[in-house]
């Protein structure tokens, strides 16, 4: 497809990166109101600024591992086909040249059709294919988006190649280049809206992405790219932004608002920073929100230095929603001021999809289709991870079999060929299964819904304890005559099951009549207590092997071995070789819940 792209940055010699260049919308009509006395009206002008954030893939309201219509309890509808409705319809009510659409990132990974063209078909081979996502957000007509962190997950090759298919600039201001710490994607963009007569208004949007880049994304970023908190680059970027003469600030920050962060003091900067930048940073009207996969239709947040209240809003993710900031000026005293800001969100399953959208990329989601039905093998019975959060389940069981079986191979002939290998795994999801009969790529990708890679660990017996005893922080504590709702049973708001681990070729117990610390009784290797000084390598994955999580030890514990191979690819590998998914192959009781001694179940 051929793009008519913009030039908006000036590349700056010392890392490619620059500033956006101020676009011109066409001229809207202000509205003039009654002044202080005859021959002074008042000239006022409405903007609105449109968001969206953590589109993770979702061109069409399609789910790729059930093969079917996107659905779930809430009727949410999924989709930048839907989005490009919505957007169509606030541009007709409020006039296109009075509009900016904005996005606040993780666009590029999170669905089979994202990882297609970045592995499959990938969209760095020579005279490759045009990026789904970029061909979506174009003829949509983003005006900007912030990178969130998992543009960084294929790597930079492929990140930079999805930059330059778009037709609007990714931003950064606190994505900097390691060694001169200058930016190394646009820290802003900015655009004027013509006013008749009165002075032109202008707009900048500060890109901010999260710091846990540098954790997560360790193996790709390291010595090349720094990320400091959004707080400091803010403080840094506002107000030049102001002295440039922008009348209106917004930022699009792929953090969330809570203030917490999910990496420990592994990094010296707040993941979910967006309430702190509005409270600390003067100067900003307006934040739109991501990473953090919330419905926030409109936060106001005061600043400390002004007592100006700055508004946020965080649209759900998967394009499920589209959030609207109505922002009012008034022109006095030579320029303008920012009277009012509201947030609003609309809901995509409210709309149909715009066939533009369907029409120009029907041929690729067909292609994707295909893809993941591809047969691989057959099960002998139904896996399902429905109870998995709570119970030893074979389908985890396999995940972490296929792992153990990859590290011993690649440990084969080394040194720590002879040391017993364990492996983590988390329950993903709570709706994955691996029916009998037929097993697909889709099965199986279900289940490992991350593009993970792995990583081989040498921890020692105490740390793998200590390892255990954190993530069993997940349950609540349960009195041993209480009764248990399983819905209940988990600290899954606070801490998602993506944070709590597995690990194979142990035996446990995790007795959750008692406080957090000490819940981990029983705990064996080979049917002997596990033996503190005594070296494991744990098999485990990119994101947890760098930080995420903030599980003890495991960051800074030697690395033996790592691989950019998918985890879920291993899996299709494993499950192919072996033509039969039979759970005599992997599964194995490996721990279990108790209260008191007494198994829960």
């Amino acid at each position: 497809m051929p793009l008519n792209r913009r030039k908006f940055l000036k590349k700056s010699a010392a890392t490619g990166a620059g500033v956006a260049i101020a676009g011109a919308a066409a001229a809207p009509a202000a509205e003039a109101a009654e002044g202080h006395g005859p021959g002074h009206p008042v000239k006022r002008y409405s903007l609105t600024v449109m968001g969206t954030t953590d589109l993770h893939g979702h061109v069409f309201n399609w789910d790729y591992f059930k093969d079917a219509e996107y659905s779930d309890k809430a009727g949410n509808a999924t989709g930048l086909s839907r989005i490009s409705t919505l957007v169509n319809q606030v541009r007709e009510e409020k006039g296109r040249c009075n509009t900016l659409l904005l996005d606040a990132g993780d666009t590029i990974q999170g669905t089979p059709l994202t990882y297609y063209y970045a592995k499959v078909d990938p969209i760095t081979a020579k005279g490759g294919p045009v990026h789904p996502m970029a061909q979506a957000m174009n003829a949509i007509g983003y005006d900007a988006a912030a990178l969130g962190n998992h543009e960084f997950n294929y790597g930079i090759e492929t990140l930079r190649k999805f930059e330059d298919q778009l037709d609007f600039p990714l931003l950064g201001a606190n994505a900097v280049d390691a060694k001169t710490l200058r930016p190394a994607f646009p820290p802003y963009f900015m655009k004027t809206f013509h006013v008749p007569g009165a002075k032109p208004v202008k707009v900048a949007v500060l890109g901010l992405t999260n710091p846990g880049i540098a954790i997560w994304d360790k193996a790709y970023v390291q010595g090349k790219l720094a990320f400091p908190g959004l707080e400091e680059q803010a403080a840094k970027w506002v107000p030049k932004l102001k002295s440039m003469g922008a009348d209106v600030v917004v930022v699009s920050a792929h953090s969330g608002t809570s203030g917490t962060s999910s990496y420990g003091d592994q990094v010296p900067y707040v993941e979910n920073a967006a309430a702190n930048v509005a409270r600390q940073v003067p100067g900003i009207d307006a934040i739109l929100v991501g990473h953090a996969h919330l419905e926030i239709p409109e936060l106001k947040v005061v600043n400390e230095k002004t007592g100006r209240t700055v508004v946020l809003s965080e649209p759900l993710c998967y394009a499920e929603r589209l959030t609207l900031f109505d922002i009012e000026l008034v022109f006095s005293k030579g320029r303008w001021e920012v009277e009012s800001v509201s947030a609003s969100l609309r809901n995509s399953s409210t709309v149909a999809d715009d066939p533009k959208i369907t029409k120009l990329l029907g041929d690729e989601h067909e292609k994707v289709v295909a893809y993941v039905n591809q047969v691989v093998g057959r099960a002998t019975e139904t896996l399902t991870t429905v109870d998995a959060r709570y119970k030893d389940a074979p389908i985890i069981d396999l995940i972490t079999k296929v792992q153990e079986d990859v590290v011993k191979a690649a440990l084969a002939g080394t040194e720590y060929a002879a040391l017993p290998v364990i492996a983590q795994a988390s329950p993903f999801s709570r709706t994955s299964e691996i029916p009998a009969g037929d097993v697909t790529i889709r099965d199986l990708s279900s289940l490992y819904v991350y593009d993970n890679t792995l990583v081989a660990k040498l921890l020692t017996g105490a740390q793998v304890r200590a390892y255990l005893e954190y993530s069993a922080q997940y349950y609540v504590q349960t009195a041993p005559d209480a009764a248990v709702d399983v819905e209940k049973l988990t600290n899954a708001n606070s801490r998602p099951d993506y944070n709590y681990d597995y690990v194979s070729g142990l035996a446990y117990d995790i007795d959750i009549a008692q406080p957090v610390g000490s819940r981990i009784k029983n705990l064996t290797f080979e049917g002997a207590p596990l033996d503190d000084a005594r070296q494991f390598v744990l098999a485990v994955n990119n994101y947890r092997a760098n930080g995420g999580g903030a599980f003890p030890h495991v960051a800074t514990a030697k690395e033996l071995w790592s691989e950019s191979t998918e985890i879920r690819t291993r899996i299709a590998e494993w499950v192919t070789a072996k033509g039969v998914l039979d759970p005599k192959d992997f599964a194995s009781v490996d721990w279990k819940l108790t209260r008191n001694g007494t198994p829960v179940f």
